[in-house]
């Protein structure tokens, strides 16, 4: 907004300000003159008896002067001279002569006239004027009071990009298939003139912090063009038809700045299902999808607008919105592998100093499962752990924190633990450590730590050396007893148990549970899949598990779990009872220094092969 508008708006406040104040004024002369001491009649009585010797009439207020010195006030009517209402009242000419009674009109001011005037017009002017106001507004405006129906989509003109290719990293199969679209954009008469049909819509999927928006963001970067960008949940008001007129002013403006990108995010929220809502209705979301499908479906092939979205909820989507036509290309976002995460961290490290020990393979291969935002997310708390501690570079155990820190929570250093608390989690996770080296298929330990991070009074950072797709069987097993190896080292040296192994229980129970009714991996129970999980669409998760079978077979479901946890906390068991003076010289070591990485493990207690007493897990049932 220019200065000019500000000075025109201020002009307006200033004049609607000294409206309000003569309007305030007026009211309250007007309540005055309602207000009489002395009526008009008994003013005329006061003559006739001689008790007045001068009378002062200013405009309709009469000041009134006794014989005795004493003085009131009085009012006449506005419409008419003193003089005739009070001989209207029975006065007569003789009565009003100097002699008896002195009359003195005072002339009019020259505002009285303006302002009576303004008295009774203002209020309309105002009126008017509030109108002119909130309808200009209702117009243009980025207040806009009555604005619903336009749509609130932020537009990027694509002249000066932020986001390129060159940003986006881990997803190159992702990027490759954009890069189509961009060519689209870039060059359509190159596909056209062969009779091909660019996918109106892209669709991208993929678990929250891939870099769905980001990669949106880069392809309108890449082309140049403007840039629509959207959520979902910003279509829909409380107020019927708001959603769908919002599309239409979308997709309208969309047409005028062809070629063109619009960016739905979150689209999950108003493309679910239709009829899925609560009680079956037709509601406002499905009002709105409706209009999203109608304008998709009604492009021209010349109009190269483009429609991408992006959601981690794809099986929710309506089958409408997936069909050719629409959404007819799909680009999924994996979790990126060791080079992806490498790749990222490049792109996120750019600008950064970073001291020469730093090795971002290194820390690629420590961050397994990691999301490009996860991976930003970790630099940035690399980058405030150095500035915290004066370093001007970025060391290697920054970021070495930094992951402790997103997986398991910042330290907790001030917590304060009697003695024996800090023994037993000692024990305890010198157990898990012990258990997980000792056997070949379960992943390497990294660190070791009786330092409380987030709820846990201890941890044991236990990660693969390589990305793994799919899971074996003992790979389970393994993980299971690795779990049960705090419990179990709390039984050997303590003869008691805690409530320090809760959430170790949780998971080994749930990979248990998922072993025999998910994977088949039961011979008792064989390759099949146990209870149907319904989904409340609507609500958009797992709602409840329909159970698809007998009360025996769910009896029989019960007790291979337990017969799978028990069998685990056994070998947990049997594993520390064997490496005994193992765990007693590492849970010494924790308790003298409070963490133990791997080299200090490796000199402690070896990784073991199963000649040496390596205790390989073996298929049990």
């Amino acid at each position: 907004m220019d200065s000019g508008t500000n000075n025109r708006q201020s002009i307006i406040y200033i004049m609607l300000f000294v409206g309000i104040i003569i309007l305030v004024f007026y009211s309250f002369r007007q309540q005055t003159v309602t207000t009489e001491d002395i009526t008009i009649g008994q003013v005329a009585q006061e003559i006739k008896f001689g008790k007045l010797t001068r009378v002062i009439v200013n405009e309709d207020e009469l000041e009134l002067i006794y014989r005795d010195g004493t003085e009131g006030i009085s009012h006449k009517e506005p419409d008419a001279t003193f003089v005739q209402q009070i001989l209207e009242l029975g006065v007569i000419s003789a009565e009003l002569n100097p002699e008896n009674v002195i009359v003195e009109v005072k002339p009019p001011s020259a505002w009285f006239g303006v302002i009576n005037v303004l008295g009774y017009i203002l209020p309309f002017i105002m009126i008017a004027g509030l109108f002119w106001f909130v309808f200009r507004q209702a117009r243009g405006g980025g207040s806009a009071a009555m604005n619903f129906g336009q749509s609130k989509a932020r537009k990027l003109t694509g002249d000066n990009p932020t986001v390129t290719f060159d940003d986006v990293a881990g997803i190159p199969e992702a990027k490759e298939e954009l890069a189509e679209v961009v060519e689209f954009l870039r060059e359509p008469e190159k596909f056209i003139s062969l009779g091909a049909r660019i996918p109106k819509g892209v669709l991208l999927m993929g678990a929250p912090g891939t870099g769905k928006t980001l990669l949106a963001k880069a392809v309108s970067g890449e082309a140049g063009v403007p840039f629509y960008s959207i959520s979902g949940s910003e279509f829909v008001e409380m107020f019927v038809g708001v959603g769908a007129s919002r599309v239409r002013d979308l997709f309208d403006k969309a047409k005028g700045d062809s070629p063109c990108i619009v960016f739905v995010d979150e689209i999950d929220a108003v493309g679910r299902h239709r009829g899925a809502g609560l009680g079956g209705s037709h509601d406002e979301r499905e009002q709105t999808l409706n209009q999203i499908l109608v304008e998709m479906d009604g492009f021209d092939t010349d109009t190269n607008v483009i429609i991408i979205a992006a959601t981690n909820r794809p099986d929710i989507l309506d089958p409408a919105l997936l069909r050719p036509g629409r959404f007819d290309r799909r680009v999924i976002l994996d979790q990126p592998d060791i080079k992806g995460r490498e790749a990222i961290l490049e792109v996120h490290a750019r600008g950064k100093p970073l001291a020469p020990d730093v090795d971002l393979k290194t820390i690629a291969k420590a961050t397994p499962g990691f999301v490009g935002a996860d991976l930003e997310n970790m630099i940035n708390e690399a980058a405030i752990l150095a500035a915290r501690n004066g370093k001007k570079v970025i060391e290697q155990d920054d970021f070495q924190e930094s992951i402790e820190r997103v997986i398991a929570g910042p330290q907790r250093k001030s917590r304060i633990i009697s003695d024996i608390e800090k023994q037993i989690i000692a024990y305890h996770e010198a157990g898990h450590a012990i258990t997980a080296r000792s056997l070949p298929e379960a992943d390497h330990v990294h660190k070791i730590s009786i330092i409380a991070r987030g709820q846990a009074g201890g941890y044991t950072l236990i990660l693969p050396d390589s990305d793994r797709t799919l899971v074996s069987r003992n790979k389970i097993l393994a993980d299971m007893v690795s779990l049960m190896g705090g419990r179990a080292a709390e039984e050997i040296v303590f003869s008691d148990i805690t409530s320090g192994a809760s959430n170790d229980l949780e998971r080994v129970t749930k990979l248990a549970r998922e072993m025999v009714t998910r994977l088949g991996m039961s011979s008792e129970l064989g390759p099949m899949v146990y209870g149907k999980k319904d989904e409340m669409v609507f609500l958009g998760k797992e709602f409840t598990e329909q159970r698809d079978y007998s009360e025996s077979v769910a009896e029989k479901i019960d007790n291979e779990v337990r017969e799978l946890v028990g069998s685990a906390y056994q070998r947990a068991l049997d594993i520390l009872k064997e490496h005994r003076d193992v765990l007693e010289a590492l849970a010494e070591k924790l308790l003298e220094q409070e963490t133990v990485d791997k080299k200090e493990l490796d000199k402690i207690f070896p990784i073991p092969t199963p000649k040496d007493g390596g205790m390989p897990v073996k298929n049990t049932k």
